[in-house]
């Protein structure tokens, strides 16, 4: 069930999902800027490492339009959204040819539309009040969609769709709507997706693992699994930098062939 977080800054506010949760708080949290942090997997945090702030967590699930509705109602007891970060998302490996269309409305609802909801919900505040920052997690899959994913890689390219078009609503405010593609990055449902790839091709995890990128990413220039800090640091460019809109930075190590 996708869960919901909410990270308070003293100049933005940050609505963050699972995935690189972690990742993106701590780097938030190290701009400099004191942060109110959250994780909804843990009733408390020690104070030390989110600076003596308080932590405000809300649950639901964003894959319903009435989970989603629960989510912003406890984040209207909270306050004001400025930074929205989405990375609410599922993924798996799965033949093409045995997923049933459940499972592809499933992923449709989960990776693509609580995006839909939480904007449609955030974005009109954002745009009154001139200032906001949105980062839509997409993914590599997006412009390079994977055959043993190509669910999941469809429901990356609509968030890109997504995004562009809600860039173009924000021409001449202080509001910003961008999207982060990350390539594999090493991440705790990184093990299961390696899993699911191994049972696929009948070989053993450890040789999947240790011929990864020569076999299935052999345009990579870097030859190695991106770490979270590395693609939270590039969310934080995002919500920081004012002149970049309706953008798509990419994250992946240069696993996409193009200028």
């Amino acid at each position: 069930m996708p869960n919901g977080q909410i990270q308070r800054h003293t100049h933005f506010r940050i609505r963050l999902h699972p995935g690189n949760r972690t990742g993106y708080c701590t780097r938030f949290c190290r701009t400099g800027v004191p942060c109110r942090g959250s994780r909804p997997d843990r009733s408390e945090i020690a104070p030390s490492s989110w600076r003596g702030w308080s932590q405000h967590s809300g649950l639901g699930d964003l894959s319903t339009g009435g989970g989603a509705e629960d989510v912003l109602n406890q984040l209207g007891q909270v306050g004001e959204v400025d930074v929205l970060v989405n990375n609410a998302g599922i993924f798996s490996v799965e033949d093409f040819f045995e997923l049933a269309d459940d499972e592809w409305e499933r992923y449709y609802q989960t990776n693509v539309m609580s995006l839909v909801r939480l904007c449609r919900a955030l974005m009109p505040g954002m745009l009154e009040r001139n200032r906001g920052s949105i980062i839509n997690v997409s993914s590599e899959a997006a412009i390079k969609p994977l055959p043993q994913m190509i669910h999941y890689s469809m429901t990356k390219t609509a968030m890109l769709s997504i995004s562009r078009g809600l860039a173009e609503l924000t021409k001449g405010t202080a509001v910003r709507v961008n999207s982060l593609l990350p390539g594999p990055t090493w991440t705790g449902g990184v093990e299961s997706y390696f899993e699911g790839l191994a049972e696929q091709e009948g070989r053993p995890l450890e040789e999947i693992l240790s011929g990864y990128f020569q076999e299935h990413e052999p345009t990579s220039l870097i030859q190695r699994f991106a770490q979270v800090n590395e693609v939270a640091d590039a969310a934080v460019f995002l919500a920081k930098n004012g002149a970049v809109n309706g953008s798509s930075l990419r994250v992946e190590g240069g696993i996409i062939r193009a200028i």
